[in-house]
């Protein structure tokens, strides 16, 4: 589960600080090696076509590679905001994956034919809460709580249903915080096209400022300006739909967990319930 840490010290915290850090720096760098240099070389060479007025050369040149699309400052931070993002889906996947390699733990030992009556789930929660701390892969993890809450409801109520509810109001509340947890996730994935139309205003207003020169037949100002405007929100809207793809993946593996856990404790913990002298025909998950 969630760790209970909040502080500055938790994984929650230090993942997304990181995160943003190794995207600036591995971003930067790539656009101090690569991205700006062949960037400014392929402008150089348009301009010298150009003044040259050779046709065959300028056609040549008309389709312009992907670093001198993103050459400008705001698809360089849009860049940065999806390589951010990118970074935390992976850190959520990843916890997923580790929650549910507890599927193939024994928590409950129920040997076949066996039943667990109110008087032992005491002693069952008991043992497991021991070994939760002698384990410590095993701790803040939702399965072993939901168990842990079931066999604890179990022998303070004496009702199977009480004890199938402790493991639905567990996970349900687990699902809604992993689902809070994807909050910054959804604010980078707005933030990224808002970057992109803050490129086009001012690439518009740039453009704008050169209108004086373009009536006078200078318009390489004014398709400058055009064109930071135009890549901006192209490269913005693009970026947008892949994060959101990935993000609509992590949020549909961590749902299908959720209901991963419930029918495991179904399966392994509620059905194998019994009160003594009670009629236990009815399902313990309405």
């Amino acid at each position: 589960m969630i760790s209970r840490n909040k502080g500055i010290f938790s994984l929650e915290f230090l993942v997304p600080v990181i995160g943003f850090l190794v995207s600036v720096a591995t971003v930067e760098l790539l656009y101090t090696s690569v991205v700006t240099p062949r960037a400014d070389d392929f402008m150089v060479k348009r301009r010298i076509i150009a003044a040259r007025g050779v046709t065959g050369e300028s056609s040549e040149m008309r389709e312009r590679p992907i670093y001198a699309v993103i050459k400008d400052l705001e698809p360089k931070w849009e860049i940065i905001f999806c390589f951010w993002g990118m970074i935390i889906l992976g850190y959520k996947l990843a916890h997923v994956s580790r929650e549910r390699a507890l599927f193939k733990c024994d928590f409950v030992r129920v040997q076949p034919g066996e039943r667990i009556i109110p008087e032992g789930a005491l002693d069952r929660y008991k043992e497991l809460k021991t070994a939760i701390e002698r384990e410590p892969r095993w701790r803040e993890r939702l399965l072993p709580e939901c168990i842990l809450a079931s066999l604890h409801r179990f022998h303070a109520t004496c009702s199977v249903q009480d004890g199938a509810n402790a493991v639905r109001e567990r996970a349900e509340l687990a699902g809604d915080e992993l689902d809070s947890s994807l909050g910054l996730v959804r604010y980078i994935a707005w933030a990224i096209p808002a970057i992109g139309f803050i490129g086009t205003v001012r690439g518009i207003g740039d453009a704008l400022n050169f209108a004086e020169q373009a009536i006078h037949g200078d318009i390489s100002a004014v398709t400058t300006g055009l064109g930071l405007a135009f890549n901006s929100t192209f490269v913005g809207l693009s970026l947008c739909i892949v994060l959101m793809f990935f993000l609509h993946l992590v949020q549909g593996r961590q749902e299908a967990f959720i209901i991963e856990v419930q029918t495991f404790c179904r399966d392994k913990l509620v059905d194998v319930m019994k009160v003594p002298g009670k009629d236990e025909s009815q399902p313990a998950y309405s």
